[in-house]
């Protein structure tokens, strides 16, 4: 992999991770057109230095929600704030059981599987469209919902299936607020992404020998600042209930790398 193909990667990445249209999936398919091959050991750094960037891009966006929640969480007395984290926390309960418990089945879905990464977008294409059937009840997320929201991205761990696309889509379907649709979705995976990060880097299956250092800036800036820009115009396509736009894309993406796939 050189460093045009780390800029191309960087760029599905920081897309893809916000807009409806499985960052996972995407990854998959850019590899196997780029064939951008790496050793499980270089592949592991560069997918944890590209979903950092997109972490790091998530908190700038929402640096004064994470703020106030941060600074109100510091209270004694039970407050919106502890609720709020509350809800993040039961949101994550469902992928931190598959992650832990089903890890290796999950790694086994990363082998390139065009054909399953293609029926998964599908999945996601018709997912987007029912939100045109949603009717907003204009209610804040509660307990129940942050559950179900969490399932929405435990499953959402296959490739091909969006993460926000889940999230977004179970949460309106629920009938809750658009706007906090959004920022529950984006705000909730930070914690998974960290803590991800974390596991990885102590797991001791990296190697940090001959690293190549410019492929992995250039992918790092490439995500980041993509993502930004995909953060914020995922949060006015929510706003104004569009997000079956990406229906179409997902459903034709799909099929022909089914196609593609079976030749």
């Amino acid at each position: 992999m050189d460093i045009v193909d780390a800029i191309i990667l960087g760029i599905i990445q920081g897309l893809t991770e916000f807009l409806p249209v499985s960052s996972s999936g995407h990854l998959e398919i850019g590899r196997e057109i780029l064939n951008a091959d790496l050793l499980a050991t270089e592949n592991l750094l560069f997918t944890i230095i590209l979903h950092f960037a997109t972490a790091l891009s998530t908190i700038i966006i929402f640096k004064d929600d994470i703020t106030k929640l941060l600074k109100g969480s510091i209270s004694n007395s039970i407050n919106g704030n502890h609720k709020y984290l509350f809800k993040i926390i039961i949101s994550m309960v469902p992928a931190v059981f598959i992650g832990l418990f089903y890890e290796k089945e999950i790694e086994k879905l990363f082998t390139g599987n065009i054909t399953l990464v293609g029926s998964m977008l599908i999945i996601t294409g018709i997912l987007l469209l029912l939100t045109k059937i949603s009717k907003e009840k204009n209610t804040s997320i509660s307990y129940y919902h942050s559950f179900l929201i969490g399932i929405s991205q435990a499953i959402a761990m296959i490739p091909g299936i969006s993460r926000s696309g889940a999230t977004i889509c179970t949460s309106l379907l629920l009938g809750n607020n658009k706007s906090q649709t959004a920022k529950f979705s984006f705000l909730m995976v930070i914690p998974l992404i960290f803590g991800k990060i974390i596991k990885d880097i102590f797991s001791n299956n990296i190697v940090f020998d001959n690293v190549q250092y410019d492929i992995y800036i250039f992918g790092f800036l490439s995500a980041f600042l993509t993502g930004i820009f995909a953060c914020k115009l995922m949060l006015k396509i929510v706003k104004n209930n569009s997000l079956n736009i990406f229906s179409s894309y997902c459903i034709v993406l799909g099929a022909v790398s089914i196609i593609i796939a079976s030749i």
